[in-house]
């Protein structure tokens, strides 16, 4: 039997604020868990745009997506499997109201503090690999 497969894209969104680099999460809408916002591959729509979409309704936060997929990983919720790819997005834009604001909260944080409060391993994993691309880019810049 084949299993069924969702796709899903994810945005990691981060920016410099105060010359410190700071990740955005935001709460589930049933548990109030700390995740990246990310959502459903629609017909049509290519992964980078599913993930600046899930950012702006979830998030109310604009910006753009640096290189290529972080990665990728699977999780399994209600039965079935759903395949994410993950992307770093950079924020240009914050608004104090937006489409999910009234459902989920959104913060900014250190990437250390991001890491601790992620309630997904698979996320805290994707986080890292930003972290190391993010650290591959100063050091050639340097």
């Amino acid at each position: 039997m084949a299993r069924i497969v969702h796709k899903q894209a994810c945005a990691i969104p981060c920016r410099i604020y105060g010359g410190r680099l700071e990740v955005c999460l935001v709460t589930t809408r049933q548990k109030g868990h700390w995740v990246f916002p990310k959502g459903y591959i629609e017909p049509g729509e290519t992964e980078t745009g599913a993930a600046l979409k899930e950012a702006w309704e979830e998030a109310g936060i604009r910006g753009r997506i640096v290189g290529d997929a972080v990665g990728t990983y699977e999780r399994v919720k209600l039965g079935e499997v759903r395949r994410v790819v993950c992307f770093l997005m950079m924020v240009a834009q914050s608004r104090r109201s937006w489409k999910e604001s009234e459902l989920r909260e959104r913060r900014w944080m250190s990437a250390d503090d991001a890491l601790i409060e992620l309630n997904h391993s698979q996320q805290r994993a994707m986080l890292a690999a930003v972290l190391k691309r993010l650290e591959r880019r100063r050091s050639r810049a340097g």
